[in-house]
């Protein structure tokens, strides 16, 4: 089980990075910008409570999987945030991306959920013709996107 939580170790750089990135896209203009709360499901999603929660029986008596509190824990907090932190830092990672880097390669439509106006060679229409027209009229920042309501 060590290996399952050895990424609790990063969750604080992590964290902190996302949010500094949050934070330098806010300052510079960024709006609608996801938060962290945006990837965190809800509480009334989860099944299971303290009362009501499964756990294992085994013949192991001191394993943790016997305990309703390890369940809680791990997936109520654990797992749902550590998925919610990591998932926010890819969308700040992939906005960054689309902003500076309107080339496209394989992996660029993965990029979708983190869809921007218009990248920074947009804002310099001389250099727009400099593009291919595939990286130019990318529909990752010329489609309207559900950030512009």
């Amino acid at each position: 089980m060590f290996l399952i939580y050895l990424p609790l170790l990063t969750i604080p750089f992590v964290f902190i990075s996302a949010y500094l990135t949050y934070y330098h896209l806010r300052m510079v203009g960024g709006k609608n910008i996801k938060t962290l709360s945006d990837f965190i499901p809800d509480r009334a999603s989860h099944r299971y409570n303290l009362k009501n929660q499964i756990a294992m029986k085994g013949s192991f008596r001191a394993s943790m999987a016997q305990s309703k509190l390890f369940w809680i824990l791990n997936c109520t907090w654990y797992c749902p945030v550590s998925v919610a932190l990591f998932e926010w830092h890819a969308y700040m990672v992939k906005i960054v991306e689309n902003w500076w880097c309107p080339f496209t390669h394989e992996k660029k439509e993965g990029y979708s959920n983190a869809l921007i106006d218009k990248s920074f060679w947009h804002l310099y229409p001389e250099e727009l013709g400099k593009l291919e027209p595939e990286d130019r009229d990318n529909p990752i920042w010329n489609a309207s996107t559900d950030t512009d309501k």
